[in-house]
C-alpha cells in the first residue's frame, strides 16, 4: 500500500509518534508533538501506553492493546497522511509486532526515527526483555534513523561498549549491520563532551557540543528523534535532519526550565533562529 502524505494532500508536512504518554509533559508523546509543532510539522501521535510518572521516575504503566495501536496507525494514515513518523515506548513484543506491521503496510519505513526507549531517566525499566529481540529483529530493519544512546546500544548489541571513540564507532558499525539505514550512537552519558556518532553505511559524522551541567534533561532523546523525524516530514535528508535535531536539543537543553523535583523537562518551545541554529551546527 503506497504511503499518503499530508503534504501532497492538505500542503502541510505531517510527523507521527508512535509512543507511550508521560502525564509530566517533558518526555513521550508529549514531548514529541511539542517539538513537532516548534520544527514546523504537524503533529499526530499513536499511544502505546500509558504511564503514571513526573520528573522523579515512574510509578504504573498501562499498555495499549496491539490491535488497538495498530488500528490508530491505520486512522491516521488513511485520513490525513504521514511526512515522518518515530518510534519511542514500546513496551512489549506484541505491541512491536503491531507496529512494524503497520510500518510495512502503510511504507512508512522510509521516513521512519527509531528511538530504543528501554530505560526512564529515573531507571525505571520501560522495555521488557522479550521485547528486545523483537525490537532487534521486526523494528531496526525498517528504520530510517535508530538513535540509540550508548547503555540501549549495549543492550541492542549483548555486550559492554568502551568508553572511547574506536569502540563506539565499532558499535554503530554493528548496528547498522542490522538493517537500519543510518545510526546515531548518542554520546551524552559519556564522560566529557556530549558526542554523537552518525553512521550510515558510507559517511561518518561527529556531532559534538560541549556538556551542559543541568538536572534538567528529561525527554532528551524523545525530544532529539522527535526533532529528526519532524526535519525528514520538511523534506531534510536523515543525516542534515540530525545535524538540525542536535541543535535543536542543544538549545533546548541549555534554555531548560526548572520544573518538578527531579530530573525536569528541556524547553521544547525555545525559538531556533536561523542564527542560532548556524551557530549551534559549526559548534
Amino acid at each position: 500500500m503506497t504511503r499518503p502524505s499530508a503534504t501532497a494532500r492538505w500542503g502541510r508536512p505531517s510527523a507521527l509518534t508512535i509512543a507511550g504518554s508521560d502525564p509530566s509533559g517533558g518526555a513521550g508523546i508529549q514531548a514529541d508533538l511539542k517539538t513537532f509543532q516548534a520544527v514546523g510539522a504537524y503533529g499526530m501521535s499513536v499511544i502505546t501506553a500509558l504511564t503514571a510518572q513526573n520528573t522523579r521516575g515512574v510509578t504504573g504503566v498501562h499498555e495499549a492493546p496491539p490491535e488497538f495501536v495498530a488500528a490508530q496507525i491505520d486512522a491516521v494514515a488513511e485520513d490525513i497522511g504521514i511526512d515522518g513518523a518515530k518510534t519511542g515506548m514500546l513496551s512489549s513484543a506484541p505491541i512491536i509486532r503491531a507496529v512494524a506491521d503497520r510500518i510495512r503496510r502503510w511504507e512508512i519505513a522510509p521516513i521512519l526515527v527509531v528511538d530504543p526507549v528501554m530505560v526512564a531517566k529515573g531507571g525505571d525499566r520501560l522495555l521488557r526483555e522479550d521485547a528486545v529481540r523483537a525490537l532487534v529483529e521486526q523494528l531496526l530493519p525498517l528504520a530510517a534513523v535508530v538513535t540509540p544512546n550508548v547503555p540501549e546500544a549495549e543492550v541492542i548489541l549483548g555486550r559492554a561498549i568502551a568508553d572511547e571513540d574506536a569502540a563506539i564507532r565499532a558499535a554503530a558499525r554493528e548496528i547498522h549491520a542490522l538493517g537500519p539505514r543510518s545510526v546515531v550512537l548518542k554520546g551524552g552519558h559519556r564522560a566529557g563532551h556530549a558526542r554523537d556518532v552518525f553512521f550510515d553505511g558510507e559517511r561518518w559524522e561527529i556531532l559534538e557540543v560541549s556538556r551542559i551541567d543541568t538536572p534538567h534533561t528529561h525527554g532528551t532523546g524523545c525530544t532529539f528523534s522527535a526533532a529528526i523525524a519532524a526535519r525528514i516530514a520538511l523534506g531534510d535528508d536523515p543525516l542534515d535532519a540530525v545535524r538540525y535535531a542536535k541543535a535543536f536539543i542543544t538549545g533546548a537543553i541549555e534554555r531548560a526550565p526548572a520544573i518538578g523535583g527531579g530530573h525536569g523537562p528541556v524547553a521544547h518551545d525555545w525559538t531556533l533562529s536561523r542564527r542560532d541554529l548556524a551557530r549551534a551546527t559549526e559548534a
